[in-house]
């Protein structure tokens, strides 16, 4: 029989805020983290918001690693593990390294390194790259450090899937944990604020002007963030045997690939992770209480999400709320569908869901429940976390409460 996993811990570092509480209460009140690009100069695009994360400092959760040969993801992702195993209530000396583990999702890795060396080549100035860069710009390093701070000496992977990536990570972890082979997991994801990331999207003609309006029939676009969100995933029986709490379990997951185009996605590859999900937890659509959507805001990916929902959901796809917290944190890459992982479990735990921000005008074509403008309290006793990203990577997570 396979174990229970619960989710006993939740760290994140997002545009709105940092800590569980402080992310949890903002999102909750619809307040936006999205403003002018600071950490570069935009002058030359066209397009000039983004989502950062300002005043952060990551001295506080770093006991064993030199900051300062640590890259800006990374030090996202170690805050956010940090905060999730304090918030655990874990005891460290109780954990055996060798049975705790580590998986994380991104999509850039440490892309703010590429920019450094990209000065060195316009400077001509190649002799002065340092060895040091190796051992910060692969995407590897950022789990590698997470498991490093917190002397985590089992399974260690990154899994740079985009956008879906922290539901990636959070399913793997999953099946570790299920399968008996560790006694602690963290996962999640991080990516940083970049101009290789901003520039790709500008060029793409993918960044809204002004503000993230996923489903409402004016959107023009995503607003790229930053951001790291951790959950700490434990058996149920080892929770429970150390008086541990639990805000949901996770009871199964969906994967898919579109298989069909790079950065168009294509609404049976979505369903298909949907449908997936929904077997591998043993539930059926009605069963369903909230949706925590991709919602990026683009027309095309509301527009083909809402089809999905429909395709997989039928009638049932009308009563079930879904929003989208992009509305206010942008969209912060392999760190996104962690965040919004945190969220499903937050409203598992709570009965409360947040809203899509800035929503003015239904789409005829985007006609569900988006949760529109004001957080809800509704009883949810299952929520499913949908993430879609670039190459057709489809991947949903079902959240339960615990029933003991």
């Amino acid at each position: 029989m396979q174990q229970r996993i619960a989710v006993t811990g939740i760290g994140a570092v997002t545009p709105v805020g940092s800590g569980r509480e402080e992310v949890w209460e903002n999102l909750l009140a619809g307040r936006c983290g999205i403003g002018q690009v600071e950490s570069f100069d935009t002058t030359n695009y066209s397009v000039h918001v983004g989502a950062e994360i300002k005043d952060f400092d990551p001295a506080p959760y770093f006991s064993r690693l030199d900051i300062s040969q640590v890259g800006r993801a990374s030090q996202l992702a170690v805050a956010a593990a940090r905060q999730a195993v304090a918030d655990a209530g874990i005891d460290m000396s109780s954990i055996e390294p060798e049975r705790a583990g580590v998986v994380m999702g991104t999509t850039s890795g440490e892309p703010r390194e590429v920019e450094l060396f990209d000065d060195h080549v316009v400077a001509d100035d190649l002799d002065h790259v340092g060895p040091e860069f190796i051992t910060r710009y692969p995407c590897h390093v950022i789990a590698g450090h997470v498991a490093s701070e917190l002397d985590f000496a089992g399974v260690n992977v990154m899994i740079p899937a985009a956008c879906a990536a922290g539901n990636y990570a959070l399913a793997h972890a999953f099946d570790i944990l299920r399968s008996g082979r560790a006694d602690v997991m963290v996962a999640g994801g991080a990516d940083s604020f970049s101009r290789i990331t901003y520039t790709g999207f500008a060029r793409l003609g993918a960044i809204a002007p002004e503000v993230c309006q996923p489903f409402d029939l004016h959107r023009k676009g995503m607003i790229p963030g930053e951001g790291a969100a951790v959950l700490v995933l434990e058996p149920l029986d080892r929770v429970l045997a150390r008086g541990g709490e639990v805000y949901a379990e996770i009871t199964g997951y969906g994967l898919s690939c579109d298989a069909h185009h790079m950065t168009a996605a294509h609404p049976e590859g979505a369903a298909r992770a949907m449908s997936r999900a929904l077997t591998d937890s043993s539930r059926k659509p009605s069963d369903v209480g909230y949706i925590s959507a991709h919602g990026t805001g683009t027309p095309t990916n509301d527009r083909q999400e809402t089809s999905a929902v429909k395709r997989v959901f039928g009638e049932a796809a009308y009563n079930v709320p879904m929003s989208s917290i992009k509305s206010m944190i942008g969209h912060t890459m392999g760190a996104a569908s962690a965040i919004e992982a945190a969220v499903c479990a937050l409203a598992v735990a709570t009965d409360r869901i947040p809203p899509t921000a800035h929503f003015q005008d239904p789409d005829p074509e985007c006609d569900l429940d988006y949760v529109p403008n004001e957080a809800r309290e509704q009883r949810v006793d299952v929520a499913m976390n949908n993430a879609y990203a670039f190459g057709g990577n489809n991947a949903s997570v079902i959240f339960e409460k615990c029933q003991l």
